[in-house]
């Protein structure tokens, strides 16, 4: 079987990439730097000749309005050059609770790519994921100085990306879903909380302050952002990971 991961030289398409080769499959990387250009369809075709399966697990650079047009005018590509190449299976990555944050526009982009991907004739699934935790310390950055650090309140569950890069890959290898699988951690915590935990285990003085209002997951309340019903739930702990 082959697979074409786009975005595959990313934080979970090259793990995808490394987790099916590794499994005895045939997995090749496709980006920009190996001259794909899903925007504008540039290597598409070349990219798919001969392949059974497509991983889309790009994402967009911006969290604007731009980011619409972005994910349709992506996932419209790639869904034309799929069925032009008799690709049997599209797989593409997604936010758990994407669909419950309307205030996010980045989150509306993405739901816009499921529903797309939805309405073509390529058989496809799509896979869910919790934030990662490598991503923990940009989500600090954007509301921190040298002092404090403000965080919502709000529930994440959080997963390693060497987690999300091995549920992606078994997809890829079996039956369409023709719908979601979700992907997330073992623990939920509250977002300050999470930072807490994060400062401490690195000898970071700075106070965490709750503050409902920081950062873009202020615009998610209750249990959006937990994964919820049959979802796959990996093993790896936040300790674990901050001290691997």
């Amino acid at each position: 079987m082959k697979v074409g991961v786009i975005g595959g030289t990313g934080i979970i398409g090259s793990r995808v990439v490394n987790v099916l080769n590794a499994s005895g499959y045939e997995a090749v990387p496709h980006s920009r730097s190996t001259g794909l250009d899903l925007l504008s369809g540039k290597g598409l075709s070349e990219a798919l000749s001969g392949t059974d399966v497509v991983a889309n697990l790009t994402d967009s650079p911006t969290s604007d309005e731009a980011a619409l047009d972005l994910f349709r005018t992506t996932t419209e590509n790639l869904l034309r050059a799929a069925e032009s190449a008799d690709v049997g299976h599209a797989v593409v990555l997604s936010i758990v609770g994407v669909d419950l944050v309307p205030g996010l526009v980045c989150y509306r982009a993405k739901v816009l790519q499921e529903d797309i991907l939805k309405a073509g004739s390529v058989p496809y699934s799509i896979v869910r994921a919790t934030q990662f935790f490598e991503f923990m310390d940009t989500v600090m950055s954007w509301t921190s100085d040298s002092k404090t650090v403000r965080l919502p309140a709000t529930r994440v569950q959080p997963t390693a990306a060497a987690d999300v890069a091995q549920a992606v890959a078994a997809v890829c290898v079996g039956a369409s879903l023709r719908g979601t699988r979700n992907v997330a951690g073992p623990e939920v915590f509250t977002l300050d909380e999470l930072g807490r935990i994060t400062l401490a285990a690195r000898g970071d003085q700075r106070s965490v302050v709750t503050d409902s209002k920081a950062g873009i997951y202020a615009a998610a309340s209750g249990d959006a952002l937990i994964a919820e019903g049959d979802a796959v739930i990996a093993t790896t702990t936040y300790r674990d990971w901050l001290t691997s």
